[in-house]
Parts: structure tokens; C-alpha cells; sequence
């Protein structure tokens, strides 16, 4: 997992605090992807497929970047304005909680060089299949998911997900639920390596919703 570069002053991209913006949204799609699938056994491809795929962009150049573009991380952005906005209810719940959940993972996992290089080097024995992601999404994620096994799963802090016993039962869904958790990693290794800092939450909340809001405008998102 590598840092994108910092865009230089005058060129096109977004500023470095919008790419910890974009950066932090992966992890918060990643959390409400989980959620839904663990609830619902569903889940939205089009941003499933970029979530995924962002495990496989290992020298991006800007945040938006490793998701395909900015589009391709809208749900993370409408539901961290949404959280950041306080909206705390029932329902959001468990997506807060992954998110913090995510965000000491990435903590504990950048803290183990070795389990580090081993996900890098399955990551890129893997990213060939990416290319037929489409058509062969279970394939991939199963793929993705014993890595997370192998590795993460290995860790002492363990993020508990809650759901429908139907649905987490379901072998699919719990490779995609691995799967997604991964990309939450990822995301959240990128965002703490762009200067992203758990105080900035609390401290910088109002201008992390400004920006959160200002980029998810104008996507259609619903």
C-alpha cells in the first residue's frame, strides 16, 4: 500500500485536505458496504466494484484515483456528511462503529511490517483477476477474502460485524464482507497517511462535512 502524491501547487486534482476528505469516505463506504450486506445480503455493484478495486491501485496519483474516480467513492461521501452532521441515529449505528473500528485496525495492521508485505504480495498476485472483476465478483472477493483471513483475522482486535444470522452465514456474504473490510483498510491506511489524524474528527468536523459535502455535489447521489 502506497501514499498518492500530493498535487503540486497550480495543477489540476484536488487539495490535500480534499483527498483526506475522499480518502476517509472509502472508509466509510466500506462501513456502510458491510453493514448492508450483513443486514440485507445485498449490495450496490457500482460501488462495490470500486471499493474492490481500490485494493489493486498500488501507485495512484491522487485519492480519487484508486476508486476510479471521484464517483466511484459518492456513497462514502453522502454518508460521512451524513454522520459528520451528527446524524447518529439507530440505523447508523453500526456503520460509526465500524468506521472507528476500521480506522484502529489500520492502526494495529501498519504497525506489522511483515503482515503488511504479505498483503501487498497477494494483492498483486491477485490484481490480475480485477480485470474481469464484472463477471466474476465472487471469484475475486473469495480471493480477497482469504487474504483477510490469512492476515488481518490474525490480529487481537477484531471488528465484529452484526446482521441477519441468514445473510452472515452465507459463505458469499462473508467473503464480501472480508473483502470490503480490506478495502476499509486500505482506505484508512491512505487517509492516515495523507495527514488524516482520528482528532481531526472532532476538531476539524465542520470543515470535513463542508468538503464532504462540496465533492459529493452534484453526483446523484440519493
Amino acid at each position: 500500500m502506497t501514499t498518492p502524491a500530493e498535487p503540486s501547487t497550480g495543477m489540476p486534482g484536488h487539495t490535500l485536505f480534499e483527498q483526506q476528505v475522499i480518502a476517509l469516505a472509502g472508509v466509510t463506504q466500506a462501513a456502510r458496504l458491510v453493514d448492508q450486506i450483513s443486514k440485507t445480503g445485498s449490495y450496490p455493484l457500482e460501488f462495490l466494484e470500486p471499493s474492490i478495486h481500490s485494493l489493486f491501485e498500488f501507485e495512484p496519483g491522487q485519492a480519487s484515483a484508486i476508486y476510479g474516480g471521484i464517483s466511484g467513492v459518492k456513497l462514502g461521501l453522502h454518508n460521512l456528511a451524513t454522520l459528520l452532521a451528527e446524524d447518529r441515529s439507530g440505523e447508523n449505528q453500526d456503520v460509526i462503529r465500524y468506521v472507528f473500528g476500521l480506522l484502529y485496525l489500520e492502526r494495529k495492521f501498519s504497525g506489522n511490517a511483515e503482515m503488511m508485505s504479505v498483503v501487498r504480495s497477494r494483492l498483486e498476485h491477485t490484481s490480475f483477476r480485477a480485470e474481469h472483476f464484472a463477471s466474476n465478483v465472487n471469484t475475486l472477493c473469495h480471493s480477497v477474502s482469504g487474504i483477510y483471513q490469512d492476515t488481518l483475522s490474525n490480529l487481537k482486535f477484531r471488528i465484529k460485524v452484526t446482521g441477519s444470522p441468514q445473510h452472515l452465514q452465507n459463505p458469499q456474504n462473508a467473503d464480501l464482507i472480508r473483502a470490503v473490510l480490506l478495502s476499509g483498510i486500505r482506505a484508512a491506511f491512505l487517509w492516515r497517511q495523507l495527514g488524516g489524524r482520528r482528532w481531526k474528527l472532532l476538531l476539524q468536523r465542520k470543515r470535513l462535512l463542508t468538503t464532504a459535502q462540496n465533492l459529493s455535489r452534484g453526483l446523484d447521489v440519493v
